[in-house]
């Protein structure tokens, strides 16, 4: 709770007060590797902050595979944002793929917090907009570079999600795979060791 705490506080925009009544309608959920926060077509009701652990955001491409599309990390907000502001049914998929514990907070508080507390909708957008600029900080080498640039750049952007996540996963975001990711991080090695 107190990286949630700890980001609460960015900003300056919220108070102690405002900070306690928040987390007094946080629920804390945990997820082991493999299981879901939301599935295809669920309706996302809840805002949730992870405090650790890593989930991913993924897709089914036309051939039937899983398409890895981003990697939600500790310390950050994340949800279906589109689902959840349209209550349309999700289009992807958010799975834990590591054992994760995250705090939500359900559609009916955060309302309710946003009436209550006036900084509220301005501390949420500041939080939401960093969100969206760290995804795309975290996704705009994905289009530059060959695969081994890609693998070198998320190795030094994100180590923990090359020490923690399943290759098939990590391969399936970098657009290549499991073989390709073997051979690079193969050839890596080898060069490390002759250095």
């Amino acid at each position: 709770m107190k990286q949630l705490e700890s980001t609460l506080r960015f900003g300056a925009i919220l108070n102690e007060g405002n900070i306690s009544q928040i987390t007094s309608v946080v629920s804390e959920k945990h997820f082991k590797a493999g299981e879901h926060f939301l599935r295809f077509g669920d309706v996302a009701h809840e805002i949730a902050f992870i405090d650790s652990g890593i989930l991913r955001v993924y897709d089914i491409a036309k051939s039937g595979e899983e398409v890895t599309k981003y990697f939600a990390r500790s310390n950050q907000f994340f949800s279906d944002l589109e689902s959840y502001y349209t209550l349309k049914p999700c289009e992807n998929a958010i799975q834990a793929v590591t054992d994760t514990t995250v705090y939500v907070i359900h559609r009916k508080d955060w309302e309710q917090l946003t009436q209550s507390i006036p900084n509220f909708y301005l501390s949420t957008k500041t939080v939401t907009e960093a969100t969206l600029l760290n995804k795309l900080k975290d996704n705009d080498f994905l289009n530059y570079g060959s695969a081994e640039d890609k693998y070198r750049e998320l190795l030094i952007r994100n180590p923990e999600i090359i020490r923690l996540v399943p290759l098939q996963y990590i391969a399936s975001y970098l657009k290549i795979t499991p073989q390709s990711l073997s051979r690079i991080r193969s050839n890596l090695a080898k060069k490390k060791s002759l250095d």
